[in-house]
């Protein structure tokens, strides 16, 4: 349960959100266009960041820019 320990993690890098449109879910109750977020995990198709509910959520790579 590597996951529960990741908000306490290293930060890995930052991303910059670009946009939040999204076909499926609703990440515009979560990411804000413009800001910048702690990458704490990364796979080939996720950032895992702290959003803005303090919490670290998985997100597509197409929604931020590297910083």
């Amino acid at each position: 349960m590597l996951h529960l320990s990741w908000k306490d993690k290293e930060t890995i890098k930052r991303v910059k959100c670009i946009h939040t449109n999204a076909e499926k879910y609703m990440v515009e109750n979560v990411l804000t266009v413009g800001q910048e977020y702690d990458v704490k995990n990364e796979t080939e198709e996720f950032y895992f960041v702290v959003d803005n509910t303090g919490t670290v959520g998985g997100f597509y790579k197409d929604y931020f820019q590297e910083v």
